[in-house]
C-alpha cells in the first residue's frame, strides 16, 4: 500500500466505526440493552426478559465472530483477548470492582453512554470519573499497582486461551474446524437458551440482542478487514489502523473513555490522532441522543441528593480501574471479549456477574437499615 492510499482508509474506516457506534446507542436506548438492570430484574423482580436479551445478543456475537475466523477472515490471536497469559487474577478482580461499581452508577459504561444521550447528567459526571479513573489505571499510579499486584499472577498456556485454539492443541483437529465446532457449538446454545422462552422472543428483546450482538460482529470485521493492512508503508509490517491497541478491536467502554477524554483535553496537540475507541464512545451517544429525541424520551436529569451522587462518583471509579484491571468491561470482555471464546474474558464476566450481585445484596441491605 501506499502511502497516499492510507490516510482515505483510516477516514472511511473511522467513519464506518463512528456508524456502528450510533447504531449501538441507538439499538441499545430503543431496547433498554443494560447488563446491570437484566441481572437486577432478576434479583429484584424475577424478570428474565433483559437476561435472555443480553446472552442472545453474546450468541450472535459468538456466532458472528466465529463464522468469519473459521472462513479465515478474522483472527483471535489478533486481538488483545486471546494470549498465552491467562492473567486470571486481574480478569477477576477487575470484574468483582466492575460489577459493584456499575451498581453503584446505574449501569456500565455503554449504559453510561446511553443514559448521556437521552439527557441524564448523573451519567456524565459518572463519564468523567470513569474516564480519569481508567486512565490512572492504565497510565498512571494505579497503572504501577496493577502491574506489580494482580497482573504479575498468570498462567502460561500451552497455545493462545480461546476455546477453538486450546482445542485444536488438545485433540489435534484442524484449528478451522476447531473454530467452527466450538463457536457453533457455544453459540447455539446461548441463542437456543434465549429464544425458548416468550419473553426472548418479543420484539424488544430481539432488537437488542439480535441487534447488539450484530454490531459487535459488525466491529470485528471493520477493525479486521477494512482497518487491516498486510504491509503498513511506513513500518512495512501488518498493521491494525487506528487503534488504541493496535490490534484488531471491537467495543468497550472503559479504556476508549478515557482515550475520548485525553483528545478532549489535548485536542490542539497534533500527535493525537482519532480512533476506533474514540469515534465509537462519541457514536454511541449520538445515536442514543438521536433516539431519545425521535422517541419523545430525551429528558434531563440531575442528582437525587447527597448520597446518590456520592454512589455515582465511587461506582464510576470502581468502574474505571475495574475494567481496565479486567481487560473489559460488560461489552468489552462479557460481549466482544467472550465472542473469541478467550478464557480470560468468561473468567473476567464471572466476576462482574458476581460484583453486581453483592452489590445489589448490599444496596437491599442498605435500604432496609434505613427503613
Amino acid at each position: 500500500m501506499q502511502a497516499a492510499e492510507l490516510e482515505p482508509l483510516v477516514r472511511t474506516f473511522l467513519w464506518v466505526s463512528f456508524g456502528l457506534g450510533a447504531a449501538f446507542g441507538a439499538i441499545a436506548q430503543r431496547s433498554q440493552f443494560c447488563t446491570m438492570g437484566a441481572i437486577a430484574d432478576i434479583v429484584v423482580f424475577g424478570d428474565w426478559a433483559r437476561m435472555r436479551m443480553w446472552v442472545l445478543a453474546i450468541g450472535v456475537a459468538v456466532l458472528g465472530f466465529n463464522a468469519m475466523a473459521a472462513a479465515g477472515w478474522v483472527d483471535a490471536a489478533d486481538s488483545v483477548y486471546a494470549r498465552r497469559e491467562l492473567i486470571w487474577l486481574s480478569n477477576l478482580s477487575g470484574g468483582l470492582l466492575f460489577g459493584f461499581g456499575m451498581v453503584l452508577a446505574s449501569g456500565c459504561g455503554s449504559k453510561t453512554l446511553v443514559r448521556l444521550g437521552g439527557g441524564n447528567l448523573k451519567s456524565l459526571v459518572v463519564f468523567c470519573v470513569l474516564g480519569l479513573a481508567a486512565y490512572a489505571t492504565l497510565r498512571g499510579v494505579i497503572a504501577v499497582w496493577r502491574v506489580n499486584t494482580v497482573d504479575a499472577v498468570w498462567i502460561d498456556l500451552p497455545a493462545t486461551q480461546d476455546l477453538p485454539s486450546l482445542l485444536a492443541h488438545a485433540s489435534g483437529i484442524a484449528r478451522p474446524a476447531a473454530i467452527a465446532l466450538a463457536g457453533g457449538a457455544v453459540g447455539i446454545a446461548l441463542v437456543g437458551w434465549a429464544l425458548a422462552r416468550p419473553e426472548g422472543r418479543s420484539p424488544g428483546t430481539l432488537l437488542g440482542g439480535v441487534g447488539i450482538g450484530a454490531l459487535v460482529a459488525a466491529a470485528w470485521w471493520a477493525s479486521g478487514r477494512l482497518g487491516f493492512v498486510a504491509e503498513h508503508p511506513d513500518t512495512l509490517e501488518r498493521a491494525f489502523l487506528a487503534t488504541n491497541t493496535r490490534s484488531m478491536e471491537s467495543f468497550t467502554f472503559v479504556a476508549p473513555i478515557a482515550y475520548t477524554l485525553d483528545w478532549l483535553i489535548r485536542y490542539s496537540d497534533s500527535s493525537l490522532r482519532l480512533s476506533f475507541g474514540v469515534v465509537t464512545v462519541v457514536g454511541v451517544v449520538v445515536g442514543s441522543a438521536a433516539a431519545a429525541i425521535a422517541s419523545g424520551s430525551f429528558r434531563w436529569e440531575g442528582f437525587a441528593g447527597t448520597e446518590d451522587t456520592a454512589n455515582h462518583v465511587v461506582g464510576g471509579m470502581l468502574m474505571g480501574v475495574g475494567g481496565v484491571t479486567a481487560f473489559g468491561c460488560t461489552v468489552g470482555q462479557g460481549l466482544t471479549g467472550v465472542s473469541t471464546l478467550s478464557l480470560g474474558s468468561f473468567v473476567a464476566l464471572a466476576g462482574i456477574v458476581a460484583g453486581a450481585l453483592v452489590a445489589l445484596r448490599y444496596q437491599a441491605w442498605r435500604m432496609e437499615r434505613l427503613g
